[in-house]
Formats: C-alpha cells, structure tokens, sequence
C-alpha cells in the first residue's frame, strides 16, 4: 500500500502464514498475551445479557430488534464478561465475530472472554482489529472444526459455524509491537475507520433518499395509474383508498396461481442437482436472472417440476424475523437454467389477465404489501400463510394498461437504479480498503506511528481524502493487474 510507508527494517518472522515482522515486533502465543476470564455467573452478578455481532461487536441484547435468540432464562449458565474485555463467538470467530466489551454483563456460554492484565482498553482493540485481519482469519479457518464453510470468493464465506476451540486459540502465534505502538495503531485505525464509517453512513443515507424517491413513482403508478384526469372510485379497501373508476380489485388466487416452496439447502445422492433460488436472492435484488450466482442443492423429481422458476414468474419472501419483510417480490425477467425457488419464499405465477411484472411492482409498493404485514402471524420468527397470501387484494387495470405503467415505471425509475448501483460499488470499494487498511496495520506491512492527525478537519475535507486515496489504491490495482499480464 504505496500511501503509507513500510517498516524501516524487518526480520523473519518465522510463521507459515506471515513471512516478516517489524524488527522491534515479536511473535507471541496468544496464551503468553491474554487471560481467559471463563468466570460463571453462579451466584448471579448480572442479569444484561451481551450479544456479539460481527458488524456491530458487544452490544446490549435488550437493544436489539432482528435474530433474537432464545436466552436461557437460568442466568447461572452464562459467563461474565467485564468491561474492555475481548468477547469471541467461537463458532463465527473465523469470519471476525470479536469485539471489546463496553459493558458488565453476562454472554453465550460458546463465547470466551479473555483481558489484558493491565485491564488497557487500546490493547483489547489492538487484538480486536488483529482478528478482524483476513491474514488472521484464514489461519483460524484452517484451526475450525464443525460444519463446512463455502467459499464466495470475495473474501466473505456462507455457512460458517466452524468453532475453534480455547487450546487452538491459545496456541495461536501472532504478531505483536509493543505497547505504545499498538496504542498508535489503534489511534490510526480507529481515525480511519470512523472516517470511512461515516463516508459509508452517508452513502447510505443517499440511497434511502433514492429508494424513497423510486418507491413513491411504483406506489402513484400501480394505485392511480398513468392519466390523472382519469375517473376515480372507492376501491373500498381502507388502506388503498381510491383507484381508477374502470380498475378491479380482485384477490390474488383469482389472478395467479401461488404456492410456497419445500426446496431447502440440502443435497442427497439420489436427487438431481439444481440452481436454488434462496431468500438472500429474493431480499436483495428487484430481478432474478440466469447470470446470477445461485447455490447448489439437489431436489426430487417432483419438486423440480412443481417448483422450478419460469420467466414471468414473482417470487415473494413468506417468513421473516419481521413483519416488514414479509412478502418482498422479485421478478423472473428472463428464462432461467435448472433454477428452483427455494424454502421461505413462495411462488406466484400469474393467470393471463395480469402480467407478472406489473404484479411485481404492486408488490413493492407499500400500501398494497401492507396487507401482508397485517396478515403475517409469528413469535419469533412471523410467517404468511397459503391462505392468508392467496386471499391478499390487488389493484388490477386492463392487461394493456398494466404493460404501458410498468414500461413508465422502468423508464422513471431507469436513472435511480444506475444511480444506486454506482453507490452501492462504491460503498464495496471503500469496506473493501477499510479491511485491507486493518490487515496492512496490525501485521506491520505500513508503519503508522509518526502519522499526521489534521487539528481540524470538516467532513468534507474528510471525503476529499478519502477520496483521493481510493483513487491512488485503484491506481495501484490497475497497475498491479497490468504486471500481472505481462
């Protein structure tokens, strides 16, 4: 990373996985750098819970509101972790699942808790950002025992509930400054990471803004139509409100055909192999295409011809951790190869009176999927019934007329969708060299200690340098990728 300098001088560092260290660095068994706390919570010193998330660290439990976990309610069976302590998930470690505590609290008993001696609040995030190192995490990898890992080959995994256990842990050797020069690196990542941090905030905050403006163009289009002179009526549903005097509202089984999915993750020798079309395809993208990464799984014979996906097709979310995202749609463009809908989603497969992507659209637009909110029934986890889905009420123009909206739609909505993906790009790019940044830091490769804080610095002047170094790392990229050719 050409923007800051290297070491001076390095030495061997004599591990498989890193070939040098700094000269005044050494390499350390993590049992020689850290102590287990492993304290029950028998008799009770705490009743707050703490839960750990790899984008997020330790945070309080009671303040989260998705993936909540079924707590024991006997708290003598979890452990104790203090402030600045390092909280690992030892199930999910390898993919960065550590953080420093900021609070007293009790955790998961497949959490280990370790501390300083020193109790020094910049040595537990040195090690923090030292596990959230890939160099680190793919070292872990190799140490994981349990369920197989696949590889996206982005750097990211799914599947990963490989646990490493304490003695591998505490085995580990790892690079290591000393004290003052930790408490430097974490002064430079942490500046750096908030800078980032709060570019990416921004970022997002833009695609809500633009989300919100695409939303607003589906829900006048699918619930007004495209004249606004044209004559009204009740639609006398109270959430919908007024609709086009020659429209229909008409239940989705009058209209489609829908059915849910028993297609889980799985794969068994005596079934054929299949394209699965899962929830994260669903929940993350308006299209389904065949260019798509989709997961192997295997199905029977009978579920691929009930389930595989035709063009034309919506495909919806029927289970979720909230109501809010039940019955988010996808839409099937184009022919797809050997492609099935997976569990937790469903199929509607409109009948010739309604085309499927104008039935796509009504579905984003949010006083129509209201409805499936109201519907959707669970504790922790809410779900939407046959019944429920096939009885849900749409707005319905004449089969010309649903051609023309979806056409304004795509051609209002044409600029937004570019727009978002280009910030989405970059969003990935800057996560991206926050995570190369940490690695480059904590092993060594860049030396940070004599760097230049600005006194003040506005945000602006912040997403200029920001900026600007993206710009010198896609340089470099660019260059490197040209040798590579060569």
């Amino acid at each position: 990373m050409a923007l800051y300098k290297p070491y001076t001088r390095y030495k061997n560092a004599g591990l498989s996985w890193l070939k040098e260290i700094p000269e005044n660095w050494e390499v350390i068994s993590f049992k020689n750098i850290l102590k287990e706390r492993n304290e029950k919570n028998d008799p009770i010193k705490s009743t707050e819970r703490l839960s750990l998330s790899i984008d997020k660290g330790v945070t309080l439990y009671s303040e989260k509101t998705t993936n909540l976990d079924r707590f024991k309610d006997d708290f003598t069976q979890y452990k104790l972790a203090y402030k600045n302590d390092l909280v690992f998930n030892s199930m999910n470690m390898i993919v960065g699942a550590v953080g420093v505590s900021k609070y007293f609290g009790c955790v998961s008993p497949v959490y280990y808790t370790y501390y300083s001696q020193d109790n020094n609040p910049s040595a537990s995030k040195f090690y923090e950002y030292l596990f959230k190192c890939k160099t680190i995490q793919g070292v872990l990898f190799s140490l994981g025992k349990g369920l197989i890992a696949i590889d996206r080959g982005d750097g990211k995994y799914n599947t990963l509930r490989l646990k490493i256990s304490r003695e591998d842990l505490r085995s580990l050797k790892l690079p290591i400054p000393e004290q003052t020069e930790q408490t430097a690196i974490v002064r430079f990542l942490d500046y750096k990471a908030a800078k980032i941090n709060r570019f990416i905030f921004k970022k997002k905050q833009l695609i809500k803004l633009l989300n919100e403006q695409k939303a607003a163009i589906i829900n006048q289009a699918v619930t007004k139509g495209l004249n606004p002179n044209v004559k009204m009526k009740d639609s006398v549903i109270e959430w919908l409100g007024e609709i086009p005097e020659h429209w229909e509202v008409r239940k989705l089984k009058y209209v489609a055909n829908c059915f849910p999915s028993n297609i889980d993750k799985h794969s068994n020798e005596d079934e054929k192999q299949v394209r699965l079309c899962n929830y994260t395809n669903v929940y993350k993208n308006d299209y389904i295409t065949d260019s798509m990464d989709l997961m192997l799984a295997t199905a029977t014979d009978e579920q691929i011809e009930k389930f595989t996906l035709l063009q034309g097709d919506v495909i919806i979310t029927k289970d979720s951790e909230t109501a809010n995202d039940i019955a988010v749609p996808a839409y099937v463009k184009e022919p797809l190869t050997n492609v099935v809908c997976g569990y937790h989603l469903s199929v509607l497969r409109p009948y010739e009176t309604l085309y499927g992507e104008f039935l796509f659209r009504a579905l984003q637009c949010k006083e129509i999927n209201i409805q499936f909110e109201v519907r959707s029934n669970g504790v922790t986890r809410v779900g939407l019934g046959v019944y429920d889905l096939k009885n849900a009420k749409i707005p319905v123009p004449p089969i010309n007329e649903q051609t023309k909206i979806v056409e304004f739609i795509s051609k209002e909505t044409s600029t937004i969708y570019t727009t978002i993906s280009t910030i989405e790009k970059e969003i990935a790019l800057v996560e991206e060299y926050k995570t190369a940044l940490i690695t480059e830091a904590v092993l060594g490769k860049i030396d940070v200690r004599t760097y230049q804080f600005p006194e003040t610095e506005t945000e602006d002047e912040g997403y200029e340098e920001l900026e600007e170094e993206l710009a010198l790392v896609a340089e470099e990229s660019i260059d490197y990728q040209t040798e590579e050719m060569e």
